[in-house]
């Protein structure tokens, strides 16, 4: 079977033949779009599809690390926050993952909710 994977930018063509891997290419331009075999894909609502890395007004963007799913936002907009602090809650292959603040601020908007998925890169909230 030949599988597309892309990762960090890049897409692999990979092809499995009796529990042997081989690298067929690799290429930086993006896939068109992932193939994923029916069985693998979640019966999660369209409603709850990743945020856009968009603008969300002023102020410092804090980004999912890594893709995964919202279990606990702590913070909400116009609380103060101090570096290291937990503001979100990230579920990512069964772990949860504490998303911290990366300086003193306050924050100014919160984009993610609670049940959402997220990609990597996607905007979590927002800091000032």
């Amino acid at each position: 079977m030949k599988y597309e994977v892309m990762l960090n930018g890049k897409l692999y063509e990979v092809e499995v033949v009796k529990g042997e891997a081989q690298l067929i290419s690799v290429s930086d331009a993006p896939a068109a779009a992932p193939v994923i075999p029916a069985a693998a894909v979640s019966a999660a609502p369209a409603a709850q599809a990743a945020k856009p890395a968009a603008s969300y007004g002023p102020g410092e963007a804090v980004t999912a690390p890594m893709p995964g799913t919202i279990t606990d936002v702590v913070v909400s907009p116009g609380q103060a926050v101090k570096k290291g602090d937990t503001l979100l809650v990230l579920e990512a292959m069964k772990m949860g993952n504490d998303i911290a603040a990366p300086r003193d601020g306050v924050v100014a908007s919160v984009v993610a909710a609670k049940g959402d998925i997220v990609r990597t890169g996607d905007v979590l909230l927002t800091l000032s």
